[in-house]
């Protein structure tokens, strides 16, 4: 068997387990949305958005953080492969990270229609 394969459900649970805890780890900008994340939760309570909403801001939440899972691992990929400037490399890397500006840019056009309409509300 392919030593990369898993073998068993579990040793692929185990590997994905390392994984989140090495971007957790080393990762600074996951740390930073892993805050605005709960940010948005506690808001969403304190402000009572609907279920869908909460639904909404839950996936949008995920794609945020699944992005920045693929843009780490596209730039621990290429620095493997690559050891000297690349521009190639270079366009790898930064088209994963512009997927994850958009994402972030999403996440944010998200929170202002759902937030801002009931945060006006309140105001008044």
């Amino acid at each position: 068997m392919n030593q990369w394969k898993n073998g068993k459900w579990i040793d692929a649970f185990k590997n994905s387990i390392n994984g989140f805890k090495n971007v957790l780890r080393n990762e600074r900008n996951i740390k930073i949305e892993f805050v605005f994340a709960i940010i948005a939760i506690i808001v969403g309570f304190l402000l009572k958005i609907s279920q869908i909403e909460f639904a909404i801001i839950i996936i949008v939440i995920f794609i945020v953080f699944i992005a920045e899972f693929l843009n780490t691992a596209v730039e621990n990929t290429v620095d493997m492969m690559s050891m000297e400037y690349n521009e190639k490399a270079k366009n790898a890397k930064d088209i994963a990270s512009a997927a994850v500006s958009i994402s972030a840019v999403l996440s944010i056009i998200i929170g202002v229609i759902i937030f801002l309409p009931k945060l006006i509300h309140l105001i008044k």
